[in-house]
């Protein structure tokens, strides 16, 4: 059961397209590290395809939502690192498969110039509250 409430958007600011402005909740706090497209071995998966590293990712997060006790129900941030503005439309694709889309957690995407290895197009970190045991 999750532990969060949402508002898209409050007084005074613009819709919120594709992502919520503010998210919180009561619970256990969750912070995962940014995931990249790579698989248990270490491989990179999907070498120059945004929706293939986009996929992967996503899978990552919720392996890492899973040993945490959490769900994409839980995230209430997600921060998305692309190396080419033009890869959010494969992220946001690969989010929508696994977050409620009426629900979006709050979100940002920042371009930039590298990732720690060049073949990766993308990194994605999230948090995530969840209610006490």
């Amino acid at each position: 059961m999750t532990s969060l409430t949402h508002i898209a958007t409050p007084d005074g600011l613009a819709p919120g397209v594709n992502y919520s402005h503010v998210v919180w909740g009561t619970g256990r706090f969750i912070a995962i590290s940014g995931q990249c497209a790579l698989d248990e071995k270490g491989n990179v998966v999907g070498q120059g395809d945004p929706v293939a590293q986009a996929r992967q990712i996503f899978e990552n997060l919720r392996r890492c939502l899973e040993a945490a006790g959490a769900t994409f129900d839980d995230v209430v941030k997600l921060t998305v690192f692309v190396t080419d503005i033009a890869h959010l439309p494969a992220v946001r694709a690969a989010r929508d498969e696994h977050l409620d889309t009426v629900r979006l957690p709050a979100s940002s995407a920042v371009q930039v110039s590298a990732l720690f290895r060049p073949e990766l197009l993308m990194e994605i970190e999230a948090f995530a509250v969840v209610a006490d045991r």
